[in-house]
């Protein structure tokens, strides 16, 4: 699959979003924040990368907002793979960044690596993203080290939903709070080229972005961030059950939809769908023909 590649062309790139971190850009002039939401099919994807948006990343929520599971945990490999070669074909200048579901880097380390790899070699990401601070910091390194860059993601870790009790704010007690600086040091030393902060207290993560070298990227993390990230189907209004606090709805796309079906439905029932105009027609000759072979029977 081929993708551009040229950041002279306006493509955003790795070195490009490093580019992007707060502290490097002077005092006098305002960071432009890395604007980042999530996409799992070719129309949503081409959407927003026409848009504008920096990095589209296909994300396990997948799990959730499109298969209907209750966590991200049940989603597999190779329906992760499968939706990111989609997105691929629909992005031309956003990165484009993959999560590695739960199960595919968790035990052998050299099989955490050849799956990575595939969601370069064979779906087209630019990147991965795997959850986890210092325990993750070994597998960081060797995904690295084999040309891939990668994303961390620590605070609320939704594979972690056993172990944390629930999807519950991070960092809270002053102990936890330096567990993610540590998490976030870890994974910055590790290779990482930027770091997810999702659902800790916005004081929290002022002060891990102000420490970074690489972009923080919140998510219920508050304004301080170096960029944000949404879910999709929570910015349109295509979720079911709770939306947290942090997703702002910017349309109801779900009504939308239901509106729309629902009209459908009446206008197909009630035989107003398709009309004259929508039909296709008979060359005028052969038409009068079969109108007149109807006539004689």
């Amino acid at each position: 699959m081929s993708a551009v590649t040229s950041a002279g062309n306006g493509k955003v790139t790795v070195p490009s979003i490093l580019e992007r971190k707060s502290v490097s850009v002077s005092p006098d002039s305002s960071p432009r924040k890395i604007a980042c939401l999530t996409a799992y099919d070719y129309p949503t994807s081409r959407l927003l990368d026409e848009a504008g948006v920096d990095i589209v990343l296909v994300g396990d929520s997948l799990a959730m907002v499109v298969l209907g599971y209750e966590s991200t945990l049940p989603v597999t490999l190779e329906e992760m793979l499968h939706h990111t070669r989609a997105v691929r074909r629909g992005v031309r200048r956003a990165l484009v960044v993959a999560d590695m579901p739960y199960g595919s880097y968790h035990t052998d380390p050299a099989e955490a690596v050849r799956n990575a790899i595939r969601f370069v070699k064979e779906a087209g990401a630019e990147a991965v993203k795997i959850e986890g601070g210092e325990r993750r910091m070994e597998l960081i390194m060797r995904l690295v080290e084999a040309e891939i860059p990668v994303m961390g993601h620590i605070g609320l870790t939704p594979q972690s939903v056993h172990a944390l009790g629930g999807f519950r704010v991070q960092g809270k007690t002053e102990g936890s709070a330096e567990q993610l600086l540590r998490d976030a040091r870890a994974v910055e030393a590790a290779g990482a080229f930027a770091v997810v902060l999702e659902s800790i207290p916005r004081e929290v993560a002022a002060r891990i972005t102000a420490e970074l070298r690489i972009p923080t990227i919140g998510i219920g993390a508050g304004p301080d961030c170096d960029g944000q990230i949404l879910v999709l189907h929570d910015l349109v209004g295509m979720s079911f059950g709770h939306t947290p606090k942090f997703a702002r709805r910017y349309a109801d796309v779900g009504q939308m939809i239901s509106q729309a079906a629902a009209e459908y439905c009446r206008d197909v029932q009630q035989g107003q769908f398709p009309s004259d105009q929508e039909s296709y027609h008979a060359p005028r000759r052969e038409a009068q023909a079969q109108h007149t072979a109807g006539t004689l029977r």
